[in-house]
């Protein structure tokens, strides 16, 4: 049977170089089948999927190859996409062929509705009803997992979190039923539930619609758990591709084997089973509640109110880290900027003591004078470091304007230290005058890093720092974070939805769902016998690398739905939930005693 798409021989570069930038990769996809694209930042795997779609950079060009397309094998004679013109391509974007972008914030319009992006892809393509685009819209929102499809309807993309943006694009892309879907790092900004949900969800479309799926990631568990075929490319080219069995159980190639080894695996650092209570918390939450209002629909409507956090109570011990795990509009990233004093809680305390013999204060009670003293013991390292560091400024400049702002040391001392930092952090210093456009994803993670540490903080929050990043990259920013722990002595709060990730650096980890904290402990007692159903989800739900361990949808369904769905003694509907108690040493669990 033919091929859905065959691509042979690709060759792609940039106006001005001699060199390709892609030279000779090939893939091709049959219907019903998972083909995943693997390779670091810069080895051009998402650069041939655009040239796929037409959609490649201005100044980029196709030097050679050829990409035959064939919506309806064996019906018809395959098209060669790299040969057809804008228009005729148009016809087929959305309909045909389909694509997820991986930054869902810059695909997106600013200045429309989730809704009306959505409705906009089916009145596109045969819909002619506006009632009948709306209902397909919301099934779509309903089958990505929004947990409220309506409201999702009338959000814009600035309303709605880094997850349930990436569901919106998911949707977008499924809504018209291609017959070939191109996900580029679909899952980066989904927690593992919804990750294996909607993983799950495009298997199903597969199942019923025959459609082919071009996945682009850099996560080997969701290829050992979705994929058929891998191709693995390094610096343009590829270097392996066979069987997802073999490539990922008996990598041939050492470039292979070296992704493999990076990736991520559910073994959590040791660390004795302890109480979490301390005498000397360097952070300390009590009680903290924060309620949103939505925009009202009309004029006479009441806002409606929501909870983001319902009455936290945490402590963040001084020199150590803990995680907070959980879904998109769990509250983790609410909570983080309460911490910082970026957004203030509704109710409830945050008291901070910089220094263990000093007193500790009321971050939301201080001085403006007092929290600008406050944030210099206190920095973040951002979810998307190229968002992050504004790109008219040079790396000198960003590293070197916290010490301006605080008015520290003179200008040579402060270029010395910005040159030091650069070089704890593994970059070099030469490279501290270039734009932050010149550097990978990895390297710019590690200027935010270098930022966030210019001032000497005592506290970092760190908020997915690397979620955007490829396996052997995140393995690197993990073990720096790690080491800089350990070298000053510094406490973290870490934001994260990869349960593999924090087992490696935190020494507490606490989950998050519905605003509230339903399991803490140690990652050790967490993973070896964990209590909360959602919490037994995450772990059903984490992808290893491993084609033998595939995901059970069907426990990650059972813990990830609604918590009036959960089995007693963990149940609970609306604002009325069961308290957290102590169900061991140093484990927390939420349930009615």
């Amino acid at each position: 049977m033919s091929a859905l798409l065959n691509v042979e021989n690709l060759r792609i570069g940039f106006r001005g170089a001699e060199t390709c930038t892609v030279e000779g990769a090939f893939f091709s996809v049959h219907s019903g089948e998972t083909i995943a694209i693997v390779g670091e930042s810069g080895s051009g795997k998402t650069l041939s999927c655009r040239a796929v779609m037409g959609l490649l950079p201005p100044k980029a060009e196709i030097r050679g190859g050829s990409a035959a397309f064939c919506w309806e094998p064996g019906a018809a004679a395959p098209v060669d996409l790299l040969q057809m013109s804008e228009r005729k391509l148009q016809r087929l974007r959305g309909d045909k062929i389909s694509m997820i972008f991986q930054e869902p914030m810059s695909a997106l319009s600013p200045l429309h509705t989730i809704g009306a992006q959505t409705a906009e892809v089916a009145l596109l393509h045969g819909v002619s009803r506006r009632a009948e685009a709306k209902r397909m819209a919301l099934e779509a929102f309903e089958r990505v997992g929004f947990p409220d499809p309506s409201r999702a309807w009338s959000a814009y993309p600035f309303e709605l979190s880094g997850g349930l943006r990436q569901r919106a694009m998911i949707a977008m892309a499924i809504i018209g039923q291609p017959k070939l879907l191109i996900a580029d790092e679909p899952t980066t900004a989904l927690d593992v539930t919804t990750q294996a949900l909607v993983l799950n969800l495009i298997k199903q479309l597969q199942a019923d619609t025959g459609m082919g799926v071009l996945l682009i990631t850099h996560d080997l568990g969701v290829v050992a758990n979705v994929a058929d075929a891998v191709v693995v490319m390094r610096k343009g080219r590829v270097v392996e591709a066979g069987d997802a069995g073999e490539v990922v159980g008996d990598p041939a190639h050492g470039y292979t084997q070296k992704l493999v080894a990076a990736a991520p695996k559910m073994a959590p650092k040791p660390a004795p089973i302890t109480s979490l209570s301390t005498p000397d918390p360097i952070l300390s939450l009590r009680g903290v509640t924060r309620i949103f209002e939505e925009r009202r629909s009309g004029l006479f409507k009441p806002a409606r109110r929501f909870p983001a956090l319902r009455g936290i109570d945490l402590d963040v011990p001084r020199g150590e880290t803990v995680a907070v795990v959980g879904e998109s509009g769990s509250g983790k990233t609410t909570l983080a900027r309460i911490a910082l004093a970026a957004d203030r809680p509704t109710a409830g305390t945050v008291r901070f003591r910089p220094d263990a013999q000093r007193e500790d204060l009321d971050v939301h009670a201080l001085s403006r004078k007092e929290l600008c003293a406050f944030r210099r013991s206190a920095q973040i390292v951002m979810q998307d470091p190229f968002a992050a560091l504004s790109p008219r400024m040079r790396v000198r400049e960003i590293l070197t304007e916290p010490l301006e702002i605080h008015r520290l040391y003179d200008q040579a001392e402060r270029r010395a230290r910005a040159a030091d930092l650069m070089r704890r952090v593994g970059l070099d210093p030469m490279m501290i005058d270039r734009f932050p456009h010149a550097f990978s994803g990895g390297q710019r993670q590690r200027i935010s890093i270098a930022r966030a540490l210019m001032l000497e903080p005592q506290f970092l929050v760190c908020d997915e720092p690397t979620s955007a990043l490829d396996v052997s990259v995140q393995s690197q920013i993990l073990e720096l974070l790690e080491q800089i722990r350990r070298e000053r002595g510094l406490s973290y709060l870490f934001i994260s939805h990869d349960l593999a990730v924090v087992g490696q650096l935190a020494d507490w980890v606490a989950v998050m769902r519905s605003g509230l904290i339903v399991e803490l402990a140690r990652p050790s007692a967490l993973f070896a016998a964990p209590r909360h159903p959602y919490t037994r989800a995450l772990i059903a739900a984490s992808p290893e690398p491993d084609v033998s361990r595939k995901i059970d949808v069907k426990a990650v369904a059972a813990g990830a739905g609604e918590p009036s769905s959960w089995p007693e003694p963990y149940r609970f509907d609306g604002e009325r939930a069961p308290e957290l108690i102590e169900a061991g040493v140093g484990h927390f669990v939420r349930a009615a005693a």
